[in-house]
């Protein structure tokens, strides 16, 4: 099974995003990102769940934490439901950093989080606890919001007969940087990626050769320097076609793409469907960015 790394539209100043949407079919494929994430799922029962390549049916209520690039997805396998209920909240794996969780009363948060890279399914009971709360969580705003998702969270780490959906040989650890210099380069594509950037640009930005640049680059992140900044734009589009009435074509240009055919078969190969499909799929729904 092919696997797609998937580029959230969630910013680098916001909190969490959630998604609320009724369907009849799962059709996202397995796919994988940065970001940490909470799915509740109601009346999809003989739909299968597959974390990190284990799968299982799930029941009419459903309520899971994947962890940061954790491979997941739900099929519709079984379900004949014309009324699937999902939330799905996704949120910055250092929302909560290492210095903040160590404190004595985030123990059990701590531990939650560190155990997400195997994902995590919660009882019934738990899913029945928190559904009101997390049918409504796009109904808060601003700090309230984010007051109410620490609050579901805790809520969710000191939860009873929880149980890890993979294990070590399954769970796909998270890109560590450790790297001023390419942590430098990244900021510096969040700010510019609207510009003709040029790998010869970053190369100078960290005093290095170009050639030397591009390996180190690729060794650090795994992935080639044209590459991180076409995600880059597309992550930033994706935004752009959730919460503005520009057209594509805007929307691409505005991105740093000087063709719009470039920018559709970019688009596609990284999110699997077109703009056009994206922003109308996310209009059938109720996004929130906090």
């Amino acid at each position: 099974m092919s696997i797609l790394k998937e580029i959230t539209p969630l910013a680098n100043d916001d909190c969490f995003t959630i998604f609320s949407r009724s369907k009849s079919a799962f059709d996202f494929p397995y796919h994988y990102h940065d970001e940490m994430e909470i799915n509740f799922i109601l009346n999809a029962k003989g739909a299968k769940r597959i974390i990190a390549g284990v799968e299982e049916e799930i029941d009419d209520i459903e309520l899971v934490l994947v962890g940061s690039n954790i491979p997941h997805v739900w099929e519709t396998h079984k379900c004949n439901s014309l009324d699937i209920q999902e939330v799905t909240i996704q949120f910055h794996k250092d929302l909560l950093d290492d210095k903040f969780l160590r404190r004595g009363q985030l123990k059990f948060m701590r531990e939650m989080l560190q155990k997400s890279k195997y994902g995590i399914a919660f009882s019934r009971n738990t899913a029945l606890h928190l559904k009101e709360r997390l049918l409504s969580l796009h109904t808060k705003q601003n700090f309230d919001s984010v007051i109410e998702l620490l609050s579901i969270l805790h809520d969710l780490s000191i939860s009873r007969n929880t149980r890890l959906l993979c294990d070590d040989s399954m769970s796909s650890p998270a890109i560590i940087y450790n790297s001023r210099r390419i942590e430098k380069v990244m900021q510096y594509l969040q700010s510019n990626y609207d510009k003709n950037v040029q790998l010869s640009d970053c190369a100078k930005l960290v005093n290095m050769a170009d050639v030397s640049f591009s390996r180190f680059f690729k060794n650090k992140t795994g992935m080639s320097f044209i590459d991180t900044l076409i995600q880059i734009r597309i992550g930033k589009a994706s935004r752009s076609l959730i919460d503005t009435h520009q057209t594509v074509s805007e929307i691409a240009y505005n991105c740093g793409f000087n063709n719009i055919s470039n920018f559709n078969r970019k688009f596609k190969q990284l999110k699997n469907i077109t703009p056009a499909e994206f922003r109308a799929n996310h209009r059938k729904g109720n996004r929130i960015f906090i």
